[in-house]
C-alpha cells in the first residue's frame, strides 16, 4: 500500500456527507481499511450514533412535534463525538460519516418554533467554535429517485415513513450548504450510477479521487445556485420584530445552559437504555436463565439514566419525590 498523504496539521481527517440513504456510513466502512499511515493501525471512524436517539422514530412519525427534542439530542451527541477528534488524530487518520454543520442545516429544515430555533442557534454557535474541521469533505450526490430506492432497499424500521417530499427538501438543503462551500476542500462525487458495495472498480475510483484531493488536486466547487430563501415546502416563519425589548437580546444565564445540557444528557442516557434493552430482549429475555452478561449493560444504563435525572432535578431545584 502506498503512503497516504497527510497535511501540515497531522493525520488526515476526512468527512463524508450526503442526503439520508446515499450511503455515507457504508462508504466510510468500506474505505476504512484502505486508508491509514504505514506501520500503524487502519484509519479510525467517527460514525453517527443515530440509533441512540430516543426521539428519532417519533420524529419520523410527527416531525413538527418532535423536531426540537430530536435535534437537541443529535447536537449534543455530535458535539461530544467531535470533542474527541483532536486526541484521536494524534493516533492516526480519521474518517467520519458527517460534518458538524449538518446539524444546523437539519435544525433549520425541521424546527418550526421561532423561539425553539433561536435557542438552538445560540447553543449551536457556542459549541461550533470548539469543533476541529475536517481536512476534506466528500459530498456524495444523488438524485431523489436514487435516494428513495436506497432507503427502501436498506429497510430501516424508522425510515419506512420517510416521504419523498422530505427527502427532496433535504436534498435542496444539502445543495445550498455546499454551493460555493469554502470552509475546507470539497470533493463532489456523483453517485447515481455507482455501486461501491458490489463493484470494486467504483470503490477504487472513489479512493483515488479522495487521494488526489488530499494531495492538493482541487476539484472545481459546485456552481453557485440561486434558490429562494424560503422554498415552497419550507416552513414560513414570521419575521422577528426589530422593535423587541432589549431584554430579548440577553444571553441565557449559565443556569439555563446547565439545565439544557442536563436535559440533553438525560435524553442521551435514555437512548442508551433503549439500546441496551434491545440487546437484552434479543439475547436474554424470555429464557429460563437470561445471560447475566447481557443484562448487566441494562442495569448500568438504567443507573446512568437515574443519575442524569437526579442531576437535572437538582439543577432545577425539584425533588424527585415531590
Amino acid at each position: 500500500m502506498s503512503q497516504r498523504p497527510r497535511n501540515d496539521r497531522g493525520h488526515s481527517y476526512i468527512a463524508i456527507e450526503g442526503v439520508i440513504g446515499v450511503g455515507k456510513t457504508t462508504l466510510a466502512r468500506l474505505l476504512q481499511p484502505r486508508f491509514g499511515t504505514p506501520g500503524q493501525l487502519a484509519m479510525e471512524t467517527v460514525l453517527e450514533a443515530f440509533d441512540e436517539n430516543p426521539f428519532l422514530s417519533d420524529f419520523y412519525g410527527d416531525r413538527s412535534r418532535y423536531a426540537f427534542q430530536t435535534q437537541l439530542f443529535f447536537l449534543l451527541s455530535r458535539y461530544r463525538q467531535q470533542q474527541l477528534v483532536p486526541e484521536r488524530l494524534q493516533r492516526g487518520a480519521l474518517l467520519a460519516d458527517y460534518i458538524f454543520e449538518k446539524d444546523r442545516m437539519f435544525a433549520h429544515l425541521n424546527i418550526q418554533g421561532v423561539d425553539e430555533l433561536e435557542m438552538y442557534d445560540r447553543l449551536y454557535e457556542a459549541l461550533a467554535e470548539k469543533i476541529r474541521p475536517p481536512d476534506l469533505v466528500v459530498y456524495l450526490r444523488a438524485k431523489v429517485d436514487t435516494l428513495m430506492a436506497r432507503i427502501a432497499r436498506r429497510d430501516r424500521t424508522f425510515e419506512r415513513q420517510m416521504d419523498r417530499e422530505y427527502i427532496a427538501a433535504l436534498r435542496r438543503a444539502y445543495e445550498r450548504l455546499f454551493a460555493g462551500f469554502e470552509a475546507v476542500p470539497l470533493l463532489v462525487i456523483e453517485s447515481d450510477e455507482m455501486d461501491f458495495v458490489q463493484n470494486p472498480d467504483d470503490l477504487d475510483a472513489i479512493e483515488q479521487q479522495i487521494l488526489s484531493a488530499l494531495a492538493g488536486v482541487r476539484q472545481p466547487m459546485l456552481p453557485r445556485i440561486s434558490l429562494p430563501a424560503s422554498p415552497p415546502d419550507a416552513v414560513q416563519r414570521p419575521p422577528v420584530s426589530q422593535e423587541a425589548p432589549a431584554a430579548v437580546e440577553l444571553q441565557p444565564s449559565e443556569a439555563q445552559w446547565r439545565a439544557v445540557e442536563g436535559f440533553l444528557a438525560l435524553a442521551e442516557a435514555v437512548g442508551r437504555v433503549g439500546g441496551a434493552l434491545t440487546t437484552y430482549s434479543s439475547h436474554g429475555a424470555g429464557s429460563a436463565s437470561p445471560d447475566r452478561s447481557v443484562g448487566d449493560p441494562v442495569q448500568a444504563a438504567l443507573r446512568e439514566a437515574r443519575g442524569a435525572l437526579q442531576r437535572l432535578a437538582d439543577q432545577m431545584g425539584a425533588g424527585l419525590d415531590d
